[in-house]
């Protein structure tokens, strides 16, 4: 869709969702909103963002339903338009029939993600709180739904801006060497400019940082209970996901393929994955489950080694750490329930739990989420992290460019012209963020910080 047809086009959407509910939510934004909404909406608000009831009428004049109407005036509005929020009453037939009215009048059916499309070119939002608009409806954890709150709030976008100043004050320095040479002051110390780009990059070395941790907020951790056939890892695996999903038997091998399960712990989602007992068959199908647990391991960020034994348990610390020695492996003493299972693990490495009453599985999320906590090197509470590969991509690219900037400045061999570049480079990466940068945000920094033309 054109930039042209953005600014000229009026469109309408159904912004809950459809099918049977107690009233579904019209949204219509664009420059001839509030006259389309008038030839429907008996009487239109004379007041913005107050809820009037009102009778919505078809071109022939014939009742649709009682609805509730809320005017929006530019630009105080969610996209920055003239827009309205029309309340049916829910269900297929009268939502239809108000769109199919608004879309007679004139508006045009919006396009996926078209309301925040315009908010951002309208600048009410940033592209960093559009995405977290998009992560706040599909978040399936609290972890990802924080992440998402903080940044609508704008967290990351600040901590951007912040970074993206940084790198425009360095550009300052320069410019002011550049274009000012013969100032009162003499030119800037070569290690005034060095000091403050290394100071950029350690800012942005530690945002980049996070980026293990947005990756476990948005994806989860992958937990994989790992164990010898009959072990009691499919009984442990429906005792943390709260319901039966894997089914216990007390035949070996009856897990054949590996089940998966997202739960929410205290801090991080946690993608449980139960898999076939690690074990030597010549089952063929058993033999492919065993494959299937083994590549499982080795992807994992945290395994529970599981036993019913110091014997077994041993023996699957073993084979996971020949599987993956960097994978962090919490021992599991399964069944401790059972009369051979009170003598359980004297180790305090070891954590005794029982399916059947449930005991040891809080301290077992609290040691896995332990575990995730030294990998990921979780941030303090609230601190922004990246969630996306893109938010990574841009600021390492503009680290790239501070470093290289860095490393020619300390050489000295080029002008500060050519060096400046790099700088230049940086800031257009973290546009790609936040937004756009002009030469005006230089110049006016030169001015403020060193009180040009006194």
């Amino acid at each position: 869709m054109s930039a042209a047809a953005l600014a000229t086009d009026t469109i309408v959407a159904q912004s809950t969702p459809a099918g049977r509910s107690a009233i579904a939510v019209i949204r219509l934004s664009g420059p001839e909103a509030h006259a389309i909404a008038r030839r429907h909406v008996h009487a239109f608000p004379d007041q913005v963002r107050v809820v009037e009831l009102a009778a919505f009428r078809a071109a022939d004049d014939e009742v649709v339903d009682q609805v509730l109407v809320t005017r929006f005036d530019a630009p105080h509005s969610y996209t920055g338009e003239d827009l309205v929020e029309v309340s049916t009453h829910g269900g297929q037939v009268s939502p239809a029939r108000v769109m199919e009215q608004l879309v007679l009048s004139g508006a045009r059916p919006a396009e996926p993600g078209e309301f925040t499309r315009r908010a951002v070119l309208n600048g009410k939002l940033d592209l960093l709180q559009a995405e977290a608009i998009g992560d706040l409806i599909g978040a399936q954890s609290r972890a990802l739904h924080r992440a998402a709150v903080n940044q609508l709030d704008r967290g990351l976008s600040r901590r951007i801006e912040e970074l993206r100043d940084a790198v425009l004050n360095v550009e300052a320095l320069l410019s002011y060497d550049i274009d000012f040479p013969e100032e009162d002051e003499g030119p800037i110390p070569r290690d005034r400019i060095a000091g403050a780009a290394r100071d950029v990059i350690a800012r942005m070395d530690a945002l980049l940082a996070t980026a293990p941790a947005g990756e476990l907020v948005r994806e989860g951790a992958l937990v994989v209970i790992a164990g010898l056939p009959n072990a009691g890892k499919s009984s442990l695996f429906n005792a943390l996901i709260g319901r039966s999903r894997a089914i216990v038997t007390e035949v070996p091998g009856t897990t054949r393929d590996a089940l998966e399960a997202v739960i929410e712990g205290s801090r991080w989602p946690l993608r449980l994955v139960d898999t076939a007992g690690l074990r030597e068959t010549s089952d063929i199908v058993e033999r492919l489950g065993v494959e299937l647990s083994e590549r499982h391991v080795r992807g994992a960020d945290v395994v529970l080694a599981c036993g019913d034994s110091s014997e077994s348990l041993q023996h699957v610390a073993s084979r996971v750490a020949v599987l993956a020695p960097d994978a962090a492996v919490v021992p599991v003493r399964t069944k401790s329930d059972l009369a051979d299972g009170v003598a359980a693990a004297a180790d305090r490495d070891v954590t005794a739990v029982s399916a059947e009453t449930g005991e040891g599985l809080r301290e077992l999320i609290r040691r896995i989420e332990l575990e995730i906590d030294k990998r990921s090197h979780a941030p303090e509470p609230d601190m922004p992290v990246l969630t996306r590969a893109r938010h990574h991509s841009a600021l390492s690219v503009a680290r790239s460019e501070v470093a290289g900037f860095l490393q020619v400045w300390e050489v000295g061999e080029l002008p500060a012209t050519v060096t400046a570049s790099h700088l230049r480079a940086a800031a257009t990466a973290l546009t790609e963020l936040i937004g756009v940068v002009d030469v005006e945000d230089v110049l006016g920094r030169v001015f403020a910080e060193f009180c040009v033309g006194k």
